[in-house]
């Protein structure tokens, strides 16, 4: 239990000297743990504090006004009352253990009963389950606790998941017509089973049982007349005739005839459309003799169907009004005899008597009520809920995984808990850490132990002074019997003096140092008479001149208040300046109902805090289902999680769509869990935040849907590849490539190379490209050269420039020969 302690406030007056502060831790009983010597040290200090309240006379102790012992015990557990019949004048009988001793009293006059715990019985935890002839997974098995008024005590408990435990598997199926398919497939489950779980424990043993729904109208078929031995009549099949429930084979380690049973088995048909499950839920579970449940094992009951189911107060239907009377009804034939003349049992009902018997209760049912199964989960502990296929093939896998689950979590669940008691939980799960406020550990491997810290602390007084109580683990056989004795009253209340001397000539009884007046006598020594008066006495009932008598809630009789009768509460005080009924409340109730009034202040129970006692402490309402307090997306306070990461909300803060990934929040984790780097190991918090398992491997499998990859950088540049997977027993395991891939350095000559390469490379290329663009203009410009040649109008043998030297003339006239 962690204690914090403002030390800066403070402040000792010199009354309260060290040598008084070592005396007190001194005189503080030997504490077994670090736990209660935390406690030990804050009662020390709290004792300092009420020194600083205003020195010997102002502590809580003497301002009370008591005038009995029990009464003076009753006030605080640091309170102490002085027997002695003699007394130094004006010193309090009703002080601190060590203003007492300072005042004269004998050590043997001081009545200071001391808390204390006691182990009765403590058996070793086993470490497996089959082969040995007990098995004990909690220790110790019983305590005795001694109990002062508003006092309380730490004791722990531990808790082991053995090795190799026996497992009890009851299959309890729907057999109504809707499951044919369902049965078929379900006909070598006992070979299939067995197989699977021997991997998980060497002895097991299953059994079958089936159900549809009441036998009585409207619940059934009953027009036609031939639907009553046939109800599947109008759609032309044969089925057997309705049943509520019947036992069709008890646990055995025969696997072989569980399978035999089973393709014996035919369906039936109901006319509404929820079924009687429940009806046989409750009778599975008390009918121990005929089901053959085992004290030393696992207990799991199977229950499968694909539809709603009725509850309490559905029997009306049918006019059925008697309550269910969880009593065994299982006839010789082996069918329930009461189907119709109880009604379903109430989840309340259901609970009780699961927890009783120590059974996991393991829904299978379809996706279409798998919602509604949840919420029922979640109102009897110990529950887990799988999705079934349609034709419950996948029906082995879902049983083996809820197993996984039941056996990877361990929840305390307290019974015949004294209203007067109060507990608050700590627990210690993984990596030694202690987790304020929770009585459940998750994501455990078989074989690991957890333990729980426990503060009991008693209110007030009760009538009956010896009671008790258990603590056990949800589903376990083993438990933790508390025997409680309150010690209210004083050793020296068995000495007292009858019609003492001390007390005016026998006026009254002299008991634990001062005396209990007769009837009419009054004054520390009964020495006045109700009937006598004398004004100057009246000066005694007024803490100050000018104060009003009794604070005008009781009469001054000789010198003494008497205090009103209210019908409120009770007035005390030695001026009757005390009651406890003028606290402020809250939503109508006194210190919100988690305190006590003591003079105006509310004393609050071990889990409460706040000026009206309104706040609890406890974190586990704010536990997420990752472990995690408020999904570590905000805080707890006051039992309702304060979501501090922007776009989280939620009951738990587990709604944030805004906010990082699962490989942006495990990377974290890899980093300080593998590489032992990164923020969360400068912030120490890494084994508080990362309860994940680290696992090296080479390569990345393939599991499944699950599973997420996920790649990110680290500071190196590195790329670091990681698995993150959630197995059925909701652990989370991170699969971390052995090596990140991380850059080589560069080569000088290959980058040498590579670059007058690439300068040879571009040069050429360039000069390639500009020999190509010479040598198409040249072919251009020849081309151009050409065209304009081939278009020229005259060409060199027919220069019209060009004259001959030689001129010829024709003559007209000659004619030649004629």
């Amino acid at each position: 239990m962690i204690h914090l302690l403002d030390c800066s406030k403070l402040w000792l007056p010199q009354s309260c000297s060290p040598s008084l502060t070592a005396g007190l831790v001194q005189a503080a009983p030997h504490a077994r743990g670090s736990e209660e010597k935390m406690g030990k040290l804050c009662v020390a200090l709290g004792i300092l504090v009420l020194c600083a309240a205003g020195g010997w006379g102002g502590n809580i102790c003497t301002t009370r006004g008591v005038n009995s012992c029990k009464q003076c015990l009753a006030v605080s557990p640091l309170c102490a009352w002085c027997s002695a019949e003699v007394l130094a004048q004006s010193s309090p009988r009703c002080d601190l253990r060590a203003n007492l001793l300072k005042n004269g009293c004998g050590q043997d006059y001081i009545e200071f009963p001391t808390s204390t715990v006691t182990i009765l019985e403590d058996r070793p935890l086993s470490h497996k389950g089959s082969g040995s002839s007990t098995t004990t997974q909690m220790r110790p098995q019983k305590i005795q606790l001694n109990l002062r008024p508003d006092d309380s005590q730490i004791f722990r408990v531990q808790v082991r998941q053995v090795e190799d435990y026996p497992v009890d598997i009851y299959y309890l199926m729907d057999l109504s017509n809707s499951m044919k398919d369902d049965l078929r497939n379900i006909q070598n489950l006992g070979t299939k089973l067995a197989s699977e779980m021997r991997k998980l424990t060497s002895n097991l043993r299953i059994g079958f049982g089936a159900f549809v729904d009441k036998p009585i109208s409207p619940y059934m078929y009953i027009s036609p007349p031939q639907a009553i031995t046939n109800p599947c009549y109008e759609i032309g099949e044969t089925c057997l005739p309705m049943f509520g429930y019947k036992h069709v084979l008890s646990l055995t380690d025969e696997v072989t005839r569980f399978n035999e049973e089973v393709r014996k088995q035919s369906v039936s048909r109901n006319r509404d459309a929820p079924e009687g499950g429940f009806d046989a839920i409750i009778q599975a579970t008390v009918c121990d003799e005929k089901i053959g449940w085992r004290n030393d094992a696992s207990h799991l009951l199977v229950f499968t169907t694909d539809a709603k189911t009725h509850i309490a107060l559905d029997g009306r239907l049918a006019g059925i009004v008697q309550p269910n009377d969880a009593q065994c009804h299982i006839d010789q034939d082996n069918f329930y005899s009461a189907s119709t003349t109880l009604d379903y049992p109430s989840l309340g009902l259901m609970t009780e008597k699961l927890s009783q018997k120590n059974i996991n209760l393991i829904f299978a049912v379809t996706d279409t009520v798998v919602g509604l199964y949840q919420n029922y989960s979640e109102l009897i502990p110990g529950t887990t809920v799988g999705t079934l296929s349609r034709d419950s093939s996948n029906v082995l896998q879902l049983i083996v995984d809820s197993y996984g689950k039941i056996r990877s979590k361990v929840e305390l669940e307290v019974r015949d808990l004294p209203e007067e008691l109060s507990l608050a939980f700590n627990a210690t799960c993984l990596n030694d850490e202690v987790i304020p406020g929770l009585k459940s550990c998750m994501g455990l491997k078989i074989g690991d132990t957890v333990s729980f810290s426990i503060e009991a602390k008693v209110r007030g007084c009760p009538r009956e002074w010896q009671k008790s109580f258990t603590i056990k683990p949800v589903g376990f056989k083993d438990s933790l019997t508390v025997m409680v004795n309150f010690d209210c009253d004083c050793s020296c209340e068995s000495q007292a003096e009858a019609n003492s001397s001390s007390c005016s000539r026998g006026n009254g009884t002299l008991e634990c140092g001062v005396c209990r007046c007769n009837p009419g006598r009054l004054g520390l020594h009964c020495e006045c008479s109700e009937e006598e008066y004398n004004p100057s006495q009246q000066d005694n009932c007024s803490p100050r001149p000018g104060q009003p008598l009794c604070s005008q809630r009781g009469e001054c009789t000789c010198g003494q208040c008497v205090c009103h009768s209210s019908d409120f509460g009770k007035v005390t005080g030695k001026y009757c300046e005390c009651d406890d009924f003028s606290c402020v409340r809250f939503k109508g109730q006194m210190c919100s109902g988690h305190g006590q009034c003591n003079c105006g202040d509310c004393v609050c129970d071990s889990d409460w805090t706040g000026d009206y006692c309104n706040c609890t402490t406890r974190t586990d309402t704010c536990m997420s289902t990752n472990g995690l307090v408020c999904s570590g997306h905000g805080s707890c306070i006051c039992g309702k999680c304060d979501c501090t990461q922007p776009g989280s909300y939620g009951d738990t803060c587990e709604k944030c769509p805004t906010c990082p990934d699962a490989c942006t929040i495990k990377k974290e984790c890899v980093e300080c869990k593998k590489f032992e780097r990164g923020v969360l190991v400068e912030q120490q918090s890494c084994s508080r935040m990362c309860r994940d398992e680290i696992e090296t491997v080479q390569e990345l499998g393939d599991r499944g849907k699950d599973a997420v990859n996920c790649t990110y950088k680290d500071e190196d540049d590195c790329v670091v590849r990681f698995q993150y997977y959630e197995d059925s027993s909701g652990k989370s395991i991170l699969y971390v490539i052995e090596e990140p891939d991380c850059p080589k350095g560069p080569d000088i000559l290959v980058v040498l190379l590579s670059v007058t390469g690439a300068i040879l490379l571009i040069g050429l290329t360039a000069l390639l490209i500009w020999k190509l663009l010479i040598t198409i203009h040249d072919r251009r410009e020849f081309a151009r050269f050409e065209e304009e040649k081939a278009r020229a109008k005259w060409d060199t043998g027919h220069n019209p420039l060009y004259k001959e030297a030689t001129s010829t003339f024709t003559n007209i006239t000659y004619r030649g020969n004629m």
